[in-house]
């Protein structure tokens, strides 16, 4: 029963749940656009974003851009939760002379956020694997797979726990570096936006949109043709029980024989609605855990001046039965 009220009164609890309502946030204001994105970026794909969606809604119906969304729903909730908590813990362990009063300095907020990307991969690559079969089902015609856990099950049959972590050093080496653009730019941004807000935490809410949305703009940018080859990487079938060889054996072969044959353009395909759904989610996730983590705190505070109320009380009763008894 005290469990809840003594994991929020501890930062790193309110951080948690924070993060947790900004990782809901995120994913449902932007998966329609993340499915989209998918989709552009398969060797298959001819068309421009407007009429590929289009063609999307109308053959398949608009409830198929939200296809699969199950899974990062329950999954990126705790990940969002846990990559805030870890990113806290990491950006002030990085800066040595931190107290509660100063915020972390640049340099440990950008080595932060790429521990936490690194870190993060472990959990997101999996999810991210069994996301982009769920939204491709339609396009490779795989019918017999309808959720998440029958994919994820069809997966672990064919090729075991090394093939639930297909594209694992690729999302590590897109996630780490991206995660420290990431928080570095927010945090810059906001501060150059309003001055003081890091120390005082009292930036706007188009401040806090504004900062999250080009965060999420920025790391994208940096990051993107790896994402690109990710998808690659995790949407071909294994086909060991069919015994076909895969079209691409590794990271630099699939690099290689994309540019050969779609030349250098391939690896900014989809672009634009990425950059778009980076915005929208990454400002919804920032306005959502700054107006959550407030929330908690001016909880916390109502918590610790109806205690000190309890206790005042109480020593005025036994005050009050001392003076009696005398």
């Amino acid at each position: 029963m005290d469990f809840w009220p003594e994991f929020l009164a501890n930062s790193w609890g309110r951080e948690f749940v924070a993060g947790g309502f900004g990782g809901m946030a995120g994913v449902i204001s932007g998966y329609p656009l993340d499915t989209l994105r998918i989709r552009l970026q398969q060797p298959t794909n001819t068309r421009s974003a407007s009429s590929l969606l289009r063609s999307i809604i109308s053959s398949e119906g608009p409830l198929s851009l939200y296809r699969g969304m199950t899974a990062p729903l329950a999954s990126v909730t705790f990940q969002n939760a846990m990559v805030f908590q870890v990113y806290a813990v990491l950006s002030r362990a990085f800066h040595s002379s931190f107290t509660n009063c100063d915020p972390p300095s640049y340099k440990c907020v950008a080595l932060g956020g790429v521990g936490t990307g690194a870190l993060q991969s472990l959990m997101l690559s999996p999810v991210e694997l069994v996301k982009i079969r769920l939204q491709l089902q339609v396009c490779q015609q795989d019918n017999h797979q309808k959720g998440p856990l029958s994919v994820a099950k069809d997966i672990f049959i064919r090729q075991g726990i090394r093939g639930m972590y297909r594209g694992l050093t690729i999302t590590v080496l897109r996630d780490a570096p991206a995660h420290g653009v990431y928080f570095w730019t927010y945090e810059y941004t906001r501060e150059k936006l309003h001055p003081g807000c890091r120390k005082s935490g009292q930036e706007s809410l188009k401040t806090m949109l504004f900062a999250g949305g080009l965060a999420g703009v920025a790391s994208w940018m940096c990051c993107y043709p790896l994402d690109v080859v990710k998808t690659r990487l995790q949407a071909q079938s294994q086909t060991s029980i069919d015994h076909l060889k895969p079209k691409y054996s590794g990271i630099l072969d699939c690099f290689r024989k994309s540019v050969l044959e779609e030349g250098y353009c391939v690896l900014w395909r989809g672009l634009g609605t990425a950059v778009t759904r980076a915005f929208l989610v990454n400002g919804t996730i920032f306005v959502a855990y700054e107006t959550t983590l407030r929330c908690l705190f001016h909880n916390k505070t109502m918590i610790v001046m109806k205690q000190r109320g309890t206790n005042c009380r109480q020593n005025l009763c036994s005050l009050s039965l001392e003076t009696c008894f005398c």
